[in-house]
C-alpha cells in the first residue's frame, strides 16, 4: 500500500459568525492556506503508479482555482468558512477524480492549526 500526497495553497477572505462573537472575526479578514491531499493505493501495474501526478495536480489546481483570491463566504456549497467544511468542500470536489482519496487537510500554517478530514463514514481509519 502506498500513499501520494500533494499540497497547494491559497490567499482568501471571508467573515465568520462565532458563539464567542470578536469584532475581528465579523469583519472580512483573510488567511494563507495550505491544503494537503493524500492518496492511498497499490501501484499500478503497467505504470508502476498509485496515481498518475499530472492527473492529481489538475485535479487540484481546479479546486486551487476555485478557492485562491475568492471571498470564502461566496463560494458555493462551502457553508460557514471553517477549517472543517474546507476539508470537506475540497474532498467533494477531488472524490470523483482522485481514486483512492484518503485524506484531505486544510492548514493555516501561521496559527499552527490544521482540519484534517478523511471521507464519510471513514472516521475509524
Amino acid at each position: 500500500m502506498f500513499e501520494v500526497t500533494k499540497q497547494f495553497r491559497f490567499e482568501a477572505a471571508h467573515t465568520l459568525k462565532r458563539a464567542i462573537e470578536t469584532e475581528s472575526s465579523r469583519r472580512i479578514h483573510g488567511h494563507s492556506y495550505r491544503a494537503e491531499v493524500s492518496v492511498r493505493g497499490e501501484a499500478d501495474q503497467d505504470s508502476g503508479m498509485v496515481i498518475d501526478l499530472g492527473l492529481f495536480e489538475r485535479a487540484l489546481l481546479d479546486a486551487r482555482e476555485d478557492l485562491d483570491h475568492r471571498f470564502l463566504d461566496e463560494v458555493a456549497d462551502l457553508g460557514p468558512p471553517t477549517l472543517e467544511n474546507l476539508s470537506v468542500w475540497i474532498w467533494k470536489k477531488l472524490n470523483g477524480t482522485c481514486p483512492g482519496l484518503y485524506k484531505v487537510s486544510v492548514h493555516r500554517d501561521s496559527a499552527g492549526e490544521t482540519c484534517s478530514y478523511y471521507g464519510a463514514g471513514d472516521a475509524a481509519r
